[in-house]
C-alpha cells in the first residue's frame, strides 16, 4: 500500500472498529427489547450483575464511562426500579448503585443474550474468543492522547 492509500476510508482501522462497533449494537436491540433495556443500560446491569453494590466511579471505570455520561442511565435504571442509588452518610459525594429484587430478576431474563447475539452475528465461540482476545489487545497497547 502507498502513502496516498493511507488515507483512503477503507483503509482506516478506526472505521472498521466504528461501523463493527454499530452493527453489533443493532443486532442487540431486538434482544434488548425484550428486557426493555437500551444497549448502555445492559452494560451497566452487566457489571451489577457480577458485582453489586458499587460506586458510580466504579461502574464509570468497568465501562470506560465518565459521570456525566454514566448519571442519566442511572437514572434511567432506577426509575425502571432495576437499580438503587444511595448516598453514603459518612461521604456524600459518594454514591452506591444496588440491584433491586428486579434488577436481580432481570438477570434471569437476560441469560439468553450472549448466544441469541452469537447467532445473530454469525459467528462461532471459537471467532468470537479470538476477536474479543484481539480487542482486549488492541485495548490494552493502544494509548489515547491526553
Amino acid at each position: 500500500m502507498n502513502e496516498s492509500d493511507w488515507l483512503r476510508l477503507d483503509a482506516q482501522l478506526c472505521f472498521r472498529l466504528y461501523a463493527a462497533s454499530r452493527t453489533v449494537t443493532r443486532c442487540y436491540q431486538p434482544l434488548l427489547a425484550e428486557l426493555d433495556l437500551t444497549y448502555p443500560q445492559y452494560l451497566v446491569m452487566l457489571v451489577l450483575w457480577e458485582q453489586d453494590d458499587v460506586t458510580v466511579k466504579f461502574i464509570g471505570d468497568r465501562l470506560l464511562l465518565d459521570s456525566g455520561t454514566l448519571t442519566p442511565l442511572l437514572k434511567r435504571l432506577e426509575q425502571s426500579g432495576l437499580i438503587r442509588r444511595e448516598r453514603r452518610q459518612e461521604n456524600e459525594r459518594e454514591v452506591r448503585i444496588m440491584l433491586t429484587d428486579s434488577g436481580h430478576a432481570l438477570r434471569d431474563k437476560a441469560k439468553s443474550v450472549p448466544l441469541a447475539l452469537k447467532d445473530a452475528m454469525g459467528l462461532e465461540i471459537e471467532e468470537l474468543t479470538e476477536l474479543r482476545t484481539r480487542l482486549d489487545h488492541l485495548l490494552a497497547q493502544a494509548k489515547a492522547p491526553a
